[in-house]
C-alpha cells in the first residue's frame, strides 16, 4: 500500500491540465493520514511533496503539500542516518553533521544557538584543538602536552555556564582573537558540527519565502526543446531591484542556511556584499537573488557573483559566475528534488539575467559540471543538457566526437551515449558564444595559466575599485589592449589526445581513419577495446 500511494503521487509530477476533478487533492488528503514507516519511503514522500509544492497545479495542492511538510518532523523515526545523504539532507526532524568553515559556523550558531553543537562522537582527531584550547584554558597545559586521550569535551563543559553550548563557548573565545586569525584557528581544528533540524523553519520541509501569488502549472512543464538560448538572450531586460538592508540580511541568511544544510559552501555565500543584494523577477514563479563580494574579498582578476533561485518561494538551486572581460564561467546547480522541473528554462533565464547585468556574451562551463571526476553529472547526461542548448566543445577532437555521437542519434532513434563516451566528452570545456562575440578567442584560455604567468613575471594588477564589481567588469570590456594581452598569456594548448595515453590515441586515430574511409566503426567497440586494455 505505501508504495502504491507513492507511485500514484509520483505520477502527478508530470501530469498537468484542468484542475477541477480534485483527484490529486484527494490523494494528498489520504496520504496525510497514512503513516510511512521506512526511511526511503519517507524520503521519497518528502521530495515528491516538495516538488508538487514548487510546481503546484492548484492553490489547494500547494496548501495540502505544505500541511504535510510542515508537520513532517512527527513522521521521522529513530534511524536518522539515511537522511544525512547530501541529496536529501535538511528534512525536518533529522540532523546532519559536517565540518563547516568559521564564517558559516559563526552565522548558523548566532541564529540557532541550541540546534548546533560540536559532534564529539564523530570527532576523529580532537587533539587538533589542543594547542588552541590551551590558549583559552591555561591549566590545560598540565594535561594536554603529556597525557593521552585528553577529554577536551570535559574541559570545555566545566568552563562555560549552563545553557551555553560547547560550540558557542569556543566561538566566543575565538572572537577575542585578531580577525585574521579566527577563521584559520577554527578551520585548522576540523571540528565536526551536528545541526539538529527539529521543527525549525530553516529545514527544507518548512523553508519558504513569502510569495504574493503562486504560479500555478495547469499546462505541461516547459521542456528543453521549448527553450531557445539565442532567443532568450535577445529578450527584453528582466525587472531588477536592490534590496534594503534588512531584507537583504534575511535573504542572505536563508541562502546560507539552504546551502549549509546541503553540505555546500560557496565563496560568495560566506562573504556576500550585504549592501548590494538584488532581486530579479524571472517569471513563472521564479525569483532570483544575486550579489557580489565586498572589496576585501574580491578576486584579483575575475568578478565574482553568486545567487540563489526560488520557485514559488521554495529554494530550487544556485548559480555562481566568475567573469573576465566578456567571458563568464558559470556554475549551475538545480537541487536534486527539482531535476524534473523546468531546468533548461531556468538556466536560460539565468544567463539572460547575467548578460543583462554584467555584459558578458561568452559563457563557459567547467569540465566538472559535465562529468569530469563527477559521476553524478555523468549519470544525468549533463553534457547533452548543455549541448542541446547550443554549447560547443572547445577541443577539436572532442568536437569531432560530438559530431559522431550526434550522427548516431540521427541515424538511430533512441540512441544514447555510453557512460564511457560521456566521460570522454567531459574532458574539456564547453562554450556558448552570443552572436557578435569573437568566436574561438576563449577556446584555449585557462585562468590558471594566466595568473601563473603573471605571478612568474611579477606583474600584479592594481586593486579593484570599491564600487560595484559589475561596473568594473564593464569598464574592462572596453579595454581591448588589456584583453588581448591577457588572452595571449592565458592560452593553453589542450587537446583530447592529452586525456589518452599514447596507445589509446593510436586506437582513436585508427577509428577516425576507418570512419573517414566509410568503414563501420562502433564507438562502443572502441571503448570496449580501451577498457580491455586498461583492465590488463
Amino acid at each position: 500500500m505505501p508504495r502504491e500511494l507513492l507511485d500514484r503521487l509520483d505520477e502527478w509530477k508530470s501530469r498537468f491540465g484542468p484542475t477541477g476533478d480534485g483527484r490529486l487533492e484527494r490523494l494528498l488528503s489520504r496520504i496525510a493520514r497514512h503513516r510511512f514507516r521506512d526511511a526511503q519511503s519517507l524520503i521519497r514522500l518528502h521530495e515528491t511533496l516538495l516538488f508538487l509544492r514548487a510546481y503546484p497545479r492548484s492553490a489547494e495542492v500547494a496548501r495540502l503539500a505544505d500541511q504535510i511538510l510542515f508537520s513532517f518532523a512527527d513522521r521521522i523515526g529513530d534511524d536518522l542516518e539515511p537522511f544525512e545523504e547530501p541529496e536529501v539532507s535538511g528534512i525536518a526532524g533529522t540532523s546532519l553533521t559536517a565540518v563547516f568553515s568559521y564564517e558559516v559556523a559563526r552565522r548558523l550558531t548566532a541564529r540557532y544557538p541550541r540546534a548546533i553543537e560540536i559532534a564529539w562522537d564523530r570527532y576523529d582527531d580532537p587533539d587538533l584543538m589542543g594547542s588552541l584550547i590551551c590558549r583559552f584554558l591555561p591549566m590545560l597545559r598540565e594535561d594536554y602536552p603529556v597525557e593521552a586521550h585528553v577529554p577536551f569535551r570535559e574541559w570545555i563543559a566545566q568552563t562555560h555556564r549552563r545553557g551555553v553550548t560547547d560550540l558557542a563557548w569556543l566561538l566566543e573565545q575565538l572572537a577575542g582573537l585578531p580577525a585574521g586569525l579566527r577563521a584559520f584557528q577554527f578551520e585548522s581544528m576540523q571540528v565536526p558540527l551536528t545541526w539538529r533540524m527539529g521543527t525549525s523553519r530553516a529545514s527544507r520541509s518548512r523553508l519558504r519565502l513569502p510569495v504574493r501569488n503562486l504560479y500555478l502549472h495547469r499546462e505541461p512543464l516547459l521542456r528543453r526543446s521549448d527553450v531557445s538560448l539565442e532567443r532568450e538572450l535577445r529578450a527584453a531586460p528582466l525587472p531588477i531591484r536592490r534590496l534594503g538592508r534588512s531584507e537583504a540580511r534575511r535573504i542572505l541568511d536563508v541562502i546560507l542556511d539552504t546551502s549549509a544544510m546541503r553540505y555546500r559552501e560557496l565563496y560568495g555565500f560566506s562573504h556576500p556584499e550585504e549592501t548590494q543584494v538584488f532581486h530579479a523577477a524571472a517569471g513563472r514563479g521564479v525569483d532570483i537573488y544575486f550579489f557580489g563580494v565586498p572589496p576585501d574579498w574580491r578576486l584579483p582578476l575575475r568578478a565574482y557573483h553568486g545567487g540563489m533561485f526560488f520557485k514559488n518561494g521554495v529554494p530550487a538551486g544556485y548559480v555562481e559566475l566568475l567573469s573576465l572581460f566578456e567571458r563568464a564561467e558559470v556554475g549551475f546547480n538545480l537541487y536534486y528534488t527539482f531535476r524534473e522541473g523546468e531546468s533548461a528554462w531556468i538556466y536560460a533565464r539565468l544567463l539572460r539575467l547575467f548578460h543583462q547585468v554584467l555584459g558578458v556574451t561568452c559563457f563557459s562551463v567547467d569540465p566538472y559540471q559535465i562529468g569530469h571526476q563527477n559521476p553524478e553529472a555523468v549519470d544525468s547526461g549533463a553534457f547533452w543538457f548543455y549541448r542541446k542548448l547550443g554549447f560547443r566543445a572547445t577541443d577539436p577532437e572532442l568536437a569531432r566526437l560530438v559530431e559522431r555521437e550526434e550522427a548516431r542519434m540521427r541515424q538511430t532513434p533512441g540512441y544514447r551515449s555510453s557512460r564511457r563516451t560521456l566521460e570522454l566528452l567531459a574532458n574539456g570545456y564547453i562554450l556558448y558564444e552570443m552572436p557578435g562575440t569573437e568566436s574561438g578567442d576563449w577556446d584555449h584560455f585557462r585562468i590558471r595559466t594566466l595568473v601563473q604567468k603573471l605571478q612568474r613575471h611579477g606583474e600584479f594588477p592594481p586593486p579593484k575599485p570599491s564600487g560595484l564589481e559589475s561596473r568594473y567588469l564593464r569598464s574592462t570590456q572596453k579595454d581591448a589592449r588589456l584583453r588581448a594581452e591577457w588572452l595571449k598569456l592565458g592560452q593553453e594548448k589542450h587537446h583530447f589526445d592529452d586525456v589518452l595515453n599514447a596507445r589509446e590515441g593510436v586506437l582513436v586515430k585508427k577509428a577516425e581513419r576507418e570512419m573517414h574511409e566509410g568503414k563501420s566503426v562502433s564507438l562502443a567497440e572502441l571503448h570496449h577495446a580501451l577498457d580491455r586494455k586498461r583492465s590488463r
